[in-house]
């Protein structure tokens, strides 16, 4: 386990807390050297310096996912850097817009669709062929569970996190000759800042989330950065194309 990615270069984007940072950190501490993208300077310097302080290896590069250059430097980051590219989890995303679809104006749909589809769209296009070109390798993206089923007041994010899981399928088919594997995290809630910060920010908010997964709790980041490990790395070799849950149930009902 500690060596599963020895001599790796893994690309990870909204590396800077929750789920981003937690998979960083993980797949740092089993040998990955890291390229991290975020929009937080000082934070993503933190988690790069925590990474090489255990003895790690990482590099930060600023990042706003929804700019196509700022994606196409941090790919070209990692191979200057590293010299290759052998996976990267595309995470970056929250919701922009809330409410129902008759009070969501043009900026509102567009910012959704912007930060968490065509950001996709966008590391997709610079990552195939540096990971092709580096002999193959793993794409994960976080389409979330609003990936494959429908919530009330936030349309746009669940409009354009099922645009992932088609984005994912349709690569992922494009890409298989090419020895690079394409897939989509299905994840429920997770103790993130960010749901800190918004649904979990009240007990009565924490434990009506947690009442809609079956198993009666949310996750932590390291539950969904173990499931993303494995994702990533060579023992998924014949897993690609597919939307996968690591959700409590939540999808099962």
């Amino acid at each position: 386990m500690a060596t599963r990615f020895a001599e790796q270069v893994v690309l990870v984007t909204g590396a800077t807390s929750g789920v981003g940072k937690a998979v960083a950190l993980r797949v740092a501490s089993e040998g990955a050297a890291v390229v991290l993208g975020a929009r937080g300077k000082d934070a993503g310097e933190q988690v790069a310096a925590d990474i090489r302080a255990a003895g790690g290896r990482a590099l930060f590069v600023p990042t706003d996912v929804t700019v196509e250059q700022d994606v196409a430097r941090l790919t070209d980051a990692a191979l200057t850097e590293y010299g290759r590219l052998d996976a990267a989890f595309n995470n970056a995303g929250a919701v922009c817009a809330f409410g129902p679809v008759a009070d969501i104006d043009e900026a509102g749909w567009r910012a959704d669709l912007e930060l968490n589809l065509t950001s996709v769209f966008y590391g997709l296009r610079h990552q195939v062929p540096a990971l092709a070109a580096s002999g193959g390798g793993a794409i994960l993206n976080n389409a979330s569970n609003l990936g494959v089923v429908g919530m009330g007041s936030v349309a746009p994010y669940v409009a354009a996190k099922h645009g992932v899981v088609g984005l994912t399928r349709a690569v992922a088919l494009e890409a298989a000759d090419q020895g690079v594997r394409v897939n989509a995290l299905v994840s429920g809630a997770v103790d993130t800042p960010a749901f800190r910060n918004s649904m979990g920010a009240t007990p009565e908010g924490e434990a009506a989330i947690a009442a809609l997964h079956p198993v009666g709790r949310i996750a932590t980041p390291e539950e969904i950065a173990s499931f993303c490990a494995y994702l990533l790395s060579g023992e998924a070799s014949f897993v690609t194309g597919a939307a996968l849950a690591i959700d409590g149930g939540f999808t099962a009902r």
